[in-house]
């Protein structure tokens, strides 16, 4: 008997909704879990997903990548990377495993609710799907640095960061739970998959995977390939929501949640993924500057994403472009100094060709960044290494959770007195964000709150290092033992 061919019979198979009897609509689709906005159910029919699969065909190309993955690990075992790889590459895949392998168990969360109460049945089979793909990408996320915990406690982070109060981890989980844990099918839709999944995850997995190529970390640059791949796909699930929403009248209510998402998207990644590019990758094996590949796949992309579906860019969009010349090496600079704070072992990323490079990618970094480098460079030279370390905490933002920062003249606090109380954000995104749903995130502690109210004994370092979870062996430091120093000691002997 002859098969149709697969689009003469996918729209009829995945179509599955009915008119239930037993319960009624809103209680099989709850609105604050469905987030329908009151749109019904025929309007939610119209929803046409890009990317159109059935479950054999995705179980057959799934099976096919991890067997990839898993092969290309088994073959290399033996190449010692561990012990050949360049200290700043090592931070570079120990701060991505800490930060995204178990944030990769909330996302699937995040499908499941799409898949249970979406009202179009697009968008619950294309989540199905996209829920089996977040669950591979924390096994396959864990699974492979596993093998380096018994060389170094650093690694084990990837399990245990989310279980911690160590400032990255309360950073990432306060962004995760917000647009992944807590919102309903409709805004999961928007904010995960459309503002974060399409331009952030795609940038952290396609940047880090040139650069693995690059640096010879094929086992990494295989297994995040085969991650970004699925991200490609149930990325797509949002784009389809929006024009449903504006021909209902909701576009305001779209924007808002797309442009939430993309400024806590971009504060993220601005610690995350600008520093592993321009300072922890080694110089030789950098495809790309943070800032050029944020304005390849970041803002030529979503501005035309935005524009074809009927959406305004952000009202902040100015100042987002403003600071990718700066934010991420503030941060990084922020990283470095505090680097006990962290899991990873900073790579400073500041010897002279370094240098050369930033000051090419972005003209005037020795200005506004080189000058503040070089009161370090001359405490490490005068052997005075207790004054490269803090002493304190710094301002931390009560929406994104990381430190104020930017450059030393545009360096501001933006406060705002709520219901009794003053909260300190690091920006005008961000002290918008808050504004937009206050209920949201008005009872939350940053880490300097818990400081100052008392929970963290003793009030110094040392008392924050144990309530982060940071135990010795685990504590950051500078990844190439301060030997890019050097460097600079012979260029004053020269000089002398």
């Amino acid at each position: 008997m002859a098969l149709l061919e697969r689009l003469d019979w996918y729209d009829i198979a995945r179509t599955t909704n009915w008119t239930p009897t037993y319960v009624a609509e809103s209680e099989l689709y709850p609105s604050e879990l469905s987030g329908d906005m009151g749109i019904p159910m025929a309007a939610w029919e119209s929803y046409d997903e890009p990317y159109k699969q059935t479950y054999p065909e995705y179980v057959k190309v799934q099976r096919e990548k991890d067997s990839g993955a898993y092969s290309v690990k088994g073959a290399l075992e033996r190449s010692k990377m561990y012990e050949n790889a360049d200290p700043g590459w090592l931070s570079v895949i120990k701060a991505h495993y800490g930060a995204i392998a178990r944030a990769e168990y909330a996302a699937a969360s995040a499908e499941a609710r799409m898949a249970r109460f979406g009202r179009a049945p697009g968008q619950r089979n294309m989540a199905t799907m996209g829920m089996l793909d977040e669950i591979r990408h924390g096994q396959i996320q864990l699974f492979f640095p596993h093998e380096y915990v018994s060389k170094d406690r650093q690694f084990d982070w990837a399990f245990k960061a989310y279980n911690t109060n160590e400032w990255g981890a309360i950073a990432a989980r306060h962004m995760f739970d917000d647009i992944f844990s807590t919102r309903s099918a409709v805004g999961i839709g928007l904010m995960l998959t459309f503002a974060f999944e399409t331009g952030f995850t795609n940038m952290q997995f396609l940047g880090m995977a040139a650069d693995a190529a690059e640096a010879g970390d094929w086992t990494f640059a295989n297994m995040i390939s085969s991650v970004q791949t699925d991200e490609s796909r149930h990325a797509q699930i949002g784009g389809p929501l929006i024009p449903i929403l504006i021909a209902h009248g909701k576009k305001a209510e779209a924007q808002r949640m797309i442009d939430i998402s993309f400024w806590r998207s971009w504060r993220l990644f601005s610690v995350l993924t600008g520093p592993m590019m321009d300072y922890y990758t080694p110089l030789e094996h950098r495809k790309q500057s943070f800032k050029e590949f944020m304005q390849e796949w970041i803002v030529t992309q979503f501005e035309r994403s935005i524009a074809d579906l009927g959406l305004e860019k952000p009202w902040y969009w100015d100042q987002f472009l403003d600071e990718l010349d700066d934010m991420h090496h503030a941060m990084h600079m922020g990283v470095w100094f505090w680097r006990p704070t962290v899991w990873w072992n900073p790579a400073a990323g500041v010897d002279p060709e370094q240098r050369a490079w930033l000051e090419e990618k972005y003209p005037g970094w020795n200005e506004r960044w080189g000058k503040q480098w070089d009161v370090i460079i001359d405490n490490l030279l005068a052997g005075k290494r207790e004054l490269t370390y803090p002493e304190t905490l710094p301002v931390v933002c009560n929406m994104c959770q990381l430190p104020v920062a930017h450059t030393p003249d545009k360096l501001s606090d933006k406060p705002l007195h709520h219901k009794g109380r003053w909260y300190h954000f690091c920006s005008e995104g961000c002290k918008w964000c808050f504004e937009q749903e206050p209920e949201r995130y008005e009872g939350h502690l940053s880490l300097i709150d818990r400081f100052l109210a008392g929970m963290i004994q003793p009030m110094d370092l040392g008392g924050g290092l144990k309530y982060m979870g940071l135990a010795p062996g685990e504590i950051g430091d500078d990844a190439h033992g301060y030997s890019w120093v050097e460097a600079y000691r012979d260029r004053v002997k020269a000089a002398a």
